[in-house]
């Protein structure tokens, strides 16, 4: 039977390729984006633009436009990155990093909540820059800090939706060559998006809230 996912953040990166991937398996691909790329809209899945998953409209939109639609897998992949230095601390850089990378997938999951369907599975994609005990160099605190609210949110969420049979994955995609960090990586985006898959292949409640590597590496918080 064909599975239903949702991913926000769908018109480039590792949405795009999350996109490609899932349609590719047969699934019926909801795509959320504030703007709808060429290349997303070629790939023929369910697109829901004008969603900034940062704003309550564009939860609201995303909700209403989902209405009816029994979700398998909801993919919060949407993130923000910016950089700020010590003594240039730029406070509305580090609030919209929260609203965008911590405080929008905890929304966009509680406003889906009813739709998750029997044994669904909830994906955050996140960063191993939140992991306090691997920052070693510093820097970037608002995607750090905001990193780190993500997967804290992650963990609860594996325990309050539990009795609703549904398992939460805390994924760090790897250094992933998309526009986000000016295209250098170790990886592509399509190359991360198969390895995510396969970690979420692997989620059950027995390991939800895990917070993972794509290469299958258990990180540290």
């Amino acid at each position: 039977m064909s599975k239903t996912v949702v991913i926000t953040g769908a018109n480039r990166g590792i949405g795009l390729s999350f996109c490609r991937l899932y349609k590719a398996q047969g699934c019926t691909v909801y795509a959320a984006c504030r703007n709808a790329s060429p290349q997303l809209v070629e790939l023929g899945v369910e697109v829901i633009d004008g969603v900034d998953v940062s704003e309550q409209q564009g939860i609201a939109r995303l909700v209403s436009a989902l209405d009816g639609v029994s979700i398998d897998l909801l993919i919060n992949n949407a993130g923000i990155l910016r950089n700020e230095v010590l003594g240039q601390i730029d406070q509305d850089s580090i609030r919209k990093q929260f609203e965008t990378n911590a405080l929008a997938p905890l929304m966009v999951t509680e406003a889906l909540m009813n739709n998750l369907a029997e044994n669904a599975k909830v994906a955050l994609i996140t960063s191993r820059m939140g992991s306090v005990a691997d920052n070693t160099s510093g820097g970037r605190y608002g995607y750090r800090m905001s990193k780190a609210a993500l997967n804290i949110a992650g963990m609860s969420l594996s325990h309050d939706l539990k009795g609703q049979g549904v398992a939460v994955a805390i994924l760090h995609p790897g250094l992933v060559g998309t526009e986000m960090i000016g295209g250098h990586g170790d990886i592509t985006p399509d190359q991360a998006a198969e390895r995510l898959a396969q970690r979420i292949e692997e989620l059950n409640l027995s390991n939800s809230g895990t917070f993972w590597h794509s290469n299958g590496d258990v990180l540290p918080w």
